[in-house]
């Protein structure tokens, strides 16, 4: 099963099928889905951390209820493109998914994203519209964040492709 950064799986990506976003934060895993086109993300939920096993079920019912192929994972590199420790966190999160039968019976491709400044984006956008800290508690953030990353995924892969 191909898991690693987006740029060199990209080719062995599943055709055809929905991919889910991840934002995988300490506190909150946001949520989002591409269509089976993939190439338009909407933001779905986001997950209270709770425990592992809790979380995972949660994803593994929007992996079942979207008929998802694939993840991509928001990857939390530092500014200057250097790994951060977020990085292993997250890689040992995708790990850990891959090795539940309920995920891994049905993904067959994990795929990494530079999510530098995700966050930050949709809180300046939001910020313009609703109370910041309201839209933080509610979960709006994280499950936008989760869209800003798959949705620059799908745009990184639709620009290769036609390149």
């Amino acid at each position: 099963m191909p898991l690693g950064l987006l740029e060199k799986i990209m080719s062995e990506a599943p055709q055809g099928k929905p991919l889910l976003g991840l934002d995988v934060g300490r506190k909150t895993i946001g949520l989002a889905v591409s269509n089976g086109a993939q190439s338009v993300a909407t933001p779905l939920r986001t997950i209270m951390r709770r425990k592992f096993a809790t979380d995972a079920s949660q994803i593994a019912r929007a992996v079942d209820d979207y008929a998802v192929g694939g993840l991509v994972l928001g990857y939390p590199v530092n500014m200057d493109g250097s790994h951060s420790p977020r990085c292993d966190a997250v890689r040992s999160f995708a790990d850990e998914l891959m090795k539940l039968p309920e995920i891994a019976a049905r993904i067959g491709w994990v795929a990494f994203w530079d999510e530098r400044l995700s966050t930050h984006t949709v809180e300046g956008y939001v910020d313009s519209y609703v109370d910041i800290r309201k839209a933080k508690e509610s979960g709006l953030i994280d499950k936008l964040a989760a869209q800003v990353i798959l949705q620059g995924a799908l745009d990184y892969m639709a620009l290769s492709r036609n390149a």
